[in-house]
């Protein structure tokens, strides 16, 4: 354990997320801080004042993302970069994301006032529309463009709600979507020595477990069908006997039924994954006094185990086939959308795992159950890792919830871990 441990300044971080959350409350409930628009910038100029009347130094590259550094002895060394992002899903939390740059600048200011020069510089990031699901259907453009990563037509996708593309909310907002476009980067392996993400869990397994803190050792894969449906047969509700009927609405209740417990099964057997139908629609023909002919469905199973994915489909497959010949109906997922599991760099995973031990604060090491910019890093080549804060009454809705204690006891693990990653 490292003698006369500087401390984090939690008590600069709260205020700081108390801010935030005051400039950017909706009206109807929660938080909003669209990506690239005017919530999350009021965002970003709130923590650039902070990190500067705090002495670090400030910057915002071509994509937007600010960085925040306190300098280290060696300005050639590789630097460490602890960050989040700032954006939200409309009425939001106050945690999601931000609790993650808030605790890196009280870790970079509880340093720089304790007078420890890191042996290398150490840059807390603010990344640029991360909810991607939430403002434009488009993975990580923040992250993906600081680290050279963004695929040009993802400029051209267009925001939820139909009014901007990408390029030009980045253009509205002061920035470079050319310099996206041509590969350019600020971050890569040449000059970032790893990444290190707070977030608040989006779940309640800390809260269980009575633990404040989790250490990530994977963020997970998924596979996906976003335009399935059964297909079956329109019949008169009243004159149709059951042995006649090809109910749509049925089979589909079936195969949710029975996946749910392949689901059951493999979670006894030691398989970390979830399993969601997130929409059922009947067609449009459906009425009262019809046997339903048609639903539509979305399926999104998400693990940190690829073979968990895999065994959770071969039951979805050999259902489906099942329940096409007990009900005569016919399935058609569509097509699939795959990802696999990025796991955490093992190093990081288990030196954040000792911080947590010097540090005295309970943990248990857990996978993640969302997508994080963490997944950037990993796919640009950098070593990166995860600390999650117990929090309550979920995430992506107005009651986020985290206790300071909690906060508190994360930051510490977070400043043990930068300390013996930035040496003297």
């Amino acid at each position: 354990m490292i003698s006369n441990q500087p401390s984090p300044d939690t008590g600069l971080a709260l205020a700081l997320l108390s801010a935030i959350s005051d400039a950017t409350r909706d009206p109807m409930g929660g938080v909003t801080r669209e990506g690239y628009g005017p919530g999350e910038q009021r965002a970003h100029d709130i923590v650039r004042a902070v990190a500067e009347r705090e002495g670090l130094r400030a910057r915002v590259d071509p994509a937007g993302n600010l960085y925040m550094t306190l300098p280290g002895a060696d300005p050639s060394a590789k630097r460490l970069v602890i960050g989040s992002h700032l954006d939200s899903v409309r009425q939001g939390g106050d945690y999601d994301g931000a609790a993650g740059v808030a605790a890196g600048l009280a870790v970079a200011v509880g340093l720089r006032k304790a007078g420890f020069l890191p042996g290398r510089d150490i840059e807390v990031m603010a990344i640029r529309s991360e909810e991607g699901g939430a403002w434009f259907p488009t993975p990580f453009p923040g992250s993906r463009a600081a680290l050279g990563l963004m695929q040009p037509d993802a400029l051209a996708t267009c925001r939820m709600d139909g009014t901007l593309t990408l390029e030009e909310a980045m253009r509205q907002s002061g920035f470079d979507p050319d310099w996206c476009r041509s590969g350019q980067r600020e971050l890569g392996p040449d000059n970032v020595q790893a990444y290190v993400e707070l977030h608040i869990e989006q779940g309640l397994v800390l809260e269980e477990e009575d633990r404040p803190v989790g250490i990530v050792f994977g963020l997970p894969g998924n596979r996906r069908h976003r335009f399935a449906r059964v297909v079956g047969e329109y019949n008169h509700s009243g004159t149709t006997p059951r042995r006649h009927r090809r109910d749509a609405v049925l089979a589909a209740a079936e195969l949710a039924y029975r996946l749910e417990q392949s689901w059951i099964r493999l979670e006894a057997a030691g398989h970390d994954l979830v399993v969601t139908f997130c929409v059922f629609e009947t067609g449009p023909q459906a009425a009262f006094g019809k046997v339903p002919g048609e639903v539509a469905f979305k399926l999104d199973v998400r693990s940190g185990q690829q073979a968990a994915l895999d065994a959770l489909y071969r039951d979805l497959h050999a259902l489906v086939a099942e329940i096409e010949a007990q009900r005569d109906v016919r399935f058609e997922l569509g097509a699939e959308q795959a990802r696999e599991p990025v796991p955490m760099d093992p190093t990081i995973v288990e030196a954040l795992a000792q911080a947590a031990t010097d540090a005295a604060v309970p943990f248990r090491r857990m996978a993640s159950g969302g997508g994080h910019d963490a997944q950037s890093f990993v796919a640009a080549g950098i070593p990166a890792g995860m600390l999650f804060v117990r929090s309550q009454n979920g995430s992506h809705n107005p009651d986020e919830a985290m206790r300071p204690e909690d906060f508190e006891a994360a930051c510490r693990v977070l400043m043990t871990w930068t300390v013996g990653a930035a040496g003297r």
